[in-house]
This record gives structure tokens, sequence and C-alpha cells, in this order.
């Protein structure tokens, strides 16, 4: 059996979550409990998301010959104004 990755069964746990704060009505603890449940998939899937965009290289072809690049997001040059 293939181990599923810790980001997104903390991701599908927050879908859970969500749905089952907007589907059911829950007493205000339970609420509570699920909304901090929440706040801390949130942030753990944050933190991952920030150290896997750290990690990005983008491969670029260059004279025939793949070089890696940093990541860097959108130039300038590429805006329109």
């Amino acid at each position: 059996m293939k181990k599923e990755n810790k980001f997104e069964t903390s991701l599908k746990r927050l879908e859970d979550i969500v749905n089952e704060m907007e589907t059911s009505h829950l007493d205000i603890d339970k609420a509570m409990k699920l909304f901090e449940e929440g706040i801390s998939l949130v942030n753990q899937c944050s933190l991952k998301l920030d150290e896997t965009k750290k990690k990005i290289e983008i491969l670029v072809n260059k004279d025939g010959r793949f070089e890696k690049e940093n990541f860097k997001g959108k130039t300038e040059t590429n805006e329109e104004n």
C-alpha cells in the first residue's frame, strides 16, 4: 500500500473539517475544536508550500543544453503597464 503524503493527508483533513463546519449544526465546543485543528493544518500546509517554493528550480533550455535556473516568479519585463 502506498503511503499518502503528509501534505495531501493534511489538505484532505482540512477539506473534511470545512465541509463538516459548513454542513453540520455543531455545538460551540465542537466547532471551536475543529477550527483550532483547521488553523493548525493551514499552518502546516503553508509551511510545506513555502519550503517547496524555496526548492523549486526551473529547467531552461539554453544553447542546446539544460541548465538549472532558480525560480523567481514574475519578472517586470513580462508585465505590461
